[in-house]
């Protein structure tokens, strides 16, 4: 079985290329569609795609709801499906714009790979997130040791993620000049800082408890005074490996050096929730939880925007939509509670404000639209 083509990896080169200059897709996106296309040259058996006809377009899908994740040894989500064959049709639509390949692929043959109407609902269909409650994270922070540098990092590190919600890629790489504690706000800047979509947004303390506030606290002084590092230095230094006791390599401390990537965040993390005999919840989860704590802490139009704002999010309704979604079991209290005229009013007009800026926000982007 052909393994390697030539002329199938020089396209595939200058596309990945067109993606990351041209569109400025980072480097997660441009792996998945790698790995798309790669999954199609297996199918293909490393085919030249001035070959491609629409039928390979419908064997691949056949071939794909058969195979099995590399791990789970279960069949492929309808999400990985429909975000595989997504990759792959705009990559023959841009082939079919190519000087070699226009003359030999039809621009409409890409439409093959679409899934069908159901599967694609099915793909894109919103599940409701696990999401920690702040007790629990509170019930983490107070089960976790706090002895080591290490240990004080690794708790410092959960209480950071739920006093500002950034991302674990932005915490790995904050230093300590990002961080203003007596205006109670770490401003993330992109230009050292890795944030999504490389953009640049102050983001204040959010009211998650006194508590919370006093570990960071303590983590900065202790950073600035015991350790002495400066401003230039990481937020969260990584681990720092040396010879131990027995002569082996171990952690002994930390380094001033910033982690290269969020794994060992995350895996701190899940040491920290099964620690504490609960279930592992990612750092990113936390955002979830900030967002399902606005629902019940703003009470004007002008809060919610702003704890949005403080999200990185320059869109309210990315907010409602891809964080604020009502839990299941807080969406049956609410409609049992709708049920009697007294709860009903007790609801307060506050929350129709809310939802009636939404509508009016959705109903000014569609005015917009051409």
């Amino acid at each position: 079985m052909t393994k390697y083509n030539e002329n199938n990896e020089r396209i595939k080169r200058k596309y990945l290329v067109f993606l990351k200059q041209a569109k400025g897709q980072n480097e997660a996106s441009i792996d998945a569609v790698a790995k798309a296309i790669s999954r199609f040259e297996t199918y293909s058996q490393c085919r030249d795609f001035k070959q491609f006809h629409y039928e390979q377009a419908i064997g691949f899908k056949r071939h794909l709801v058969k195979q099995k994740h590399h791990r789970t040894g279960q069949a492929l989500s309808m999400a990985t499906l429909n975000s595989t064959v997504r990759h792959l049709k705009a990559f023959i639509e841009w082939l079919s714009r190519e000087v070699g390949y226009k003359s030999r692929i039809n621009y409409s043959d890409a439409e093959y790979f679409n899934l069908s109407d159901k599967n694609a609902r099915i793909a894109k269909a919103k599940r409701s997130k696990k999401v920690p409650t702040l007790e629990q994270v509170k019930h983490v922070l107070d089960t976790m040791p706090n002895n080591t540098a290490i240990e004080r990092r690794n708790r410092a590190l959960i209480a950071f993620t739920l006093l500002t919600g950034a991302r674990d890629s932005a915490i790995a790489s904050f230093k300590l000049k990002h961080v203003d504690f007596n205006a109670g706000s770490v401003f993330q800047d992109a230009r050292q800082v890795n944030t999504k979509n490389s953009k640049s947004f102050m983001t204040y303390f959010f009211p998650v408890g006194e508590e919370v506030l006093a570990i960071v606290e303590d983590w900065l002084k202790y950073l600035k005074v015991e350790l002495l590092f400066g401003n230039d230095d990481p937020l969260f230094p990584k681990s720092l490996i040396g010879n131990g006791a027995g002569q082996s390599f171990e952690v002994v401390g930390l380094a001033k050096e910033h982690w290269t990537t969020a794994n060992a965040i995350r895996g701190v993390f899940k040491q920290a929730f099964l620690g504490a005999g609960l279930d592992y919840y990612s750092p990113h989860v936390f955002r979830n939880l900030l967002a399902k704590l606005a629902q019940t802490s703003c009470q004007t139009p002008e809060q919610f925007k702003a704890w949005s704002q403080n999200l990185g999010h320059a869109n309210v309704l990315t907010t409602f939509f891809s964080y604020g979604e009502v839990q299941v079991d807080r969406q049956g209290e609410i409609i049992e509670s709708m049920k009697t005229p007294f709860a009903a009013e007790g609801t307060g007009s506050e929350v129709d404000l809310i939802a009636q800026a939404v509508v009016d926000k959705l109903n000014a982007e569609n005015e917009r639209k051409p």
